[in-house]
């Protein structure tokens, strides 16, 4: 071997490596520290890729559970003002059957008829104003975006309109005949909201299933982004140890090598 004062060859191969090391480190150092495999798009570019793709699809599902969420409180709103509404008609029937009677008196079944006109016109009341993020629940139709970034999904809920007319509440209570009358389109009214309520709730228990599946597609979907982008802890504390002693040993190498340059002075003694 020759030996020369121009060029340790020796030591700028135990740079290089040391170089090398070192870069290798600051890589583990940096997984240790954040927690990712994939720091850069030099680690993994198509595992970037697809780990990025996933999470958008997560962040777009998240979104989606909170939407059916909110047509959950939609329904619920127009549910509460409908449960309010058939409270109202079960004390009309009650006034009914006390107006049907023969024993009330004249000045008794004028009360009686006012506190029913009351009661229609209060029904009509909690329907315009029974409102949701400022848009009037009766008579709406809402679609509940529930998709991801690979397609569009929607459930629509429609909660339909309805006054003291439409539910054929049209008669009084002045007499006895007439509120014989009313009493059937008062139980017909019961029905009628109570179906309601019925075609809500099936509204409802669809969306929070919908929900519910897809809590557990973005679950599987964080695992898989997780598998793709999180760094193996156990591995990267064992690369940390192996740099560490790399270094060391490409430290203690590297001052050999210039070491032996300088035993070329002893030529010259």
């Amino acid at each position: 071997m020759s030996l020369s004062v121009l060029n340790n060859v020796p030591a700028l191969q135990g740079q290089n490596q040391l170089t090398v090391t070192s870069y290798y480190m600051q890589k583990t150092l940096f997984r240790l520290s954040s927690g990712l495999r994939i720091t850069e798009g030099g680690d993994d570019a198509a595992g970037l890729q697809i780990a990025d793709g996933v999470k958008a699809q997560i962040t777009a599902l998240t979104q989606s559970t909170r939407n059916a969420n909110d047509g959950i409180a939609f329904i619920q709103v127009a549910d509460g003002a409908l449960d309010q509404m058939n409270k109202l008609l079960t004390r009309a029937v009650t006034l009914a059957q006390q107006a049907e009677s023969g024993t009330v008196g004249s000045k008794q079944r004028v009360a009686i008829n006012t506190e029913y006109a009351q009661i229609k016109e209060e029904i009509d009341r909690i329907k315009d104003a029974t409102t949701f993020n400022g848009t009037t629940v009766f008579g709406a139709t809402v679609g509940v975006a529930l998709g991801d970034t690979t397609a569009n999904s929607y459930i629509t809920v429609t909660v339909s309109t309805l006054s003291y007319t439409t539910l054929g509440l049209t008669g009084d209570l002045k007499t006895s005949s007439a509120a014989k009358t009313e009493i059937t389109a008062l139980k017909n009214a019961v029905s009628s909201v109570s179906s309601r309520r019925g075609i809500l709730g099936a509204y409802s228990n669809r969306l929070r299933t919908a929900s519910a599946v897809i809590s557990v597609q973005s679950q599987n979907l964080t695992a898989a982004e997780s598998q793709i982008r999180d760094a193996n802890m156990a591995e990267e504390v064992s690369s940390m140890v192996k740099y560490q002693i790399l270094t060391q040993t490409g430290i203690a190498g590297l001052a050999q090598a210039n070491q032996a340059a300088q035993s070329l002075l002893s030529l010259f003694r």
